[in-house]
């Protein structure tokens, strides 16, 4: 089951909890970027209240208009100053941060007692995939600045702190970490580099966009892909340690050769046949003496 508890239950066999595990797993690429953390609301009333004024508008515009708001556009239409929007919001990144956490913020808490990796994964998508439909506009947006930022980053014409979204790195590692005893870390960390494709915005911009697929549908196809993933991760490790178990005996049987007592092989994994030995040495030039009366 999976629940919004202040404190998430501990993972039996790691003993760690979601906001335990660190923001990437090893490999051996590139370490990510860290991730835009949103700015703290004010505590105070009167700045509390400019604070959701803003950021209350910004959601309006984005979900009317289409795009991201600039902090002046949001400052003119919540009838705020520009510096005191800047204040709160010194940019779109910052905006769109505080944007997406009031989102999505029940589903960075999730977390789950549920002690199969794959009932696990199923809650998490059957939980939190309505919401992505509920904030779609809000979350194609943040993939839009993404975008954007990413070309204007790329030609060095970027001019603000960039937006980095990844949480669902974090929230995905909670989510399979019931399978970590069954699939080997490479494995594993494969799955979740997999899995992060199909959970969150990006299926319901290829398949609606796509392919006219409807919301349901696409919940459904986002579900079945990751079914199929940790199918095949299972399969895969499955069938890794059965070769790894016929290997080792192969290895064992070779070195015990076939039971004759002198272990020797023909280097074919075989033991020479009685009496090959003797045949060398005859064709050599040297006489074969008969065998002893043992060796039958």
């Amino acid at each position: 089951m999976i629940s919004t508890a202040s404190k998430p239950p501990q993972e039996p066999h790691t003993g760690q909890t979601l906001r335990d595990y660190p923001q990437h797993m090893p490999a051996k690429s590139r370490a990510r970027p860290k991730l835009s953390e949103p700015p703290k609301p004010p505590e105070r009333r009167v700045r509390a209240s400019t604070w959701k004024l803003l950021l209350d508008t910004g959601m309006r515009l984005i979900k009317t208009h289409g795009h991201i708001p600039s902090v002046a556009e949001v400052a003119l239409h919540a009838n705020v100053s520009r510096a005191t929007a800047y204040r709160y919001f010194p940019s779109r990144s910052a905006l769109i941060t505080a944007v997406i956490d009031t989102s999505l913020g029940p589903v960075r808490s999730l977390a789950s007692d549920t002690p199969d990796g794959r009932d696990r994964v199923r809650e998490l998508f059957e939980d939190t995939f309505p919401r992505f439909k509920e904030y779609e506009p809000h979350l194609r947006a943040a993939a839009q600045l993404t975008l954007e930022q990413w070309a204007l980053e790329r030609a060095g014409l970027l001019q603000e702190e960039p937006y980095r979204r990844g949480h669902r790195v974090r929230i995905l590692e909670h989510a399979i970490a019931p399978l970590a005893p069954q699939l080997p870390p490479a494995l594993r960390r494969r799955l979740h580099h997999a899995l992060s494709v199909v959970y969150g915005i990006e299926p319901y911009i290829i398949l609606k966009d796509i392919w006219g697929l409807p919301d349901r549908e696409v919940e459904r196809i986002a579900l079945w892909m990751a079914n199929a993933l940790i199918d095949s991760a299972l399969r895969e490790a499955q069938a890794d340690g059965a070769a790894g178990h016929a290997g080792n005996g192969a290895v064992a049987g070779a070195s015990r050769g076939n039971g004759n007592g002198n272990g020797k092989t023909n280097g074919k994994g075989e033991s020479p046949a009685p009496g090959a030995r003797r045949r060398r040495g005859s064709a050599a030039g040297t006489p074969a003496t008969a065998p002893p009366a043992t060796d039958t």
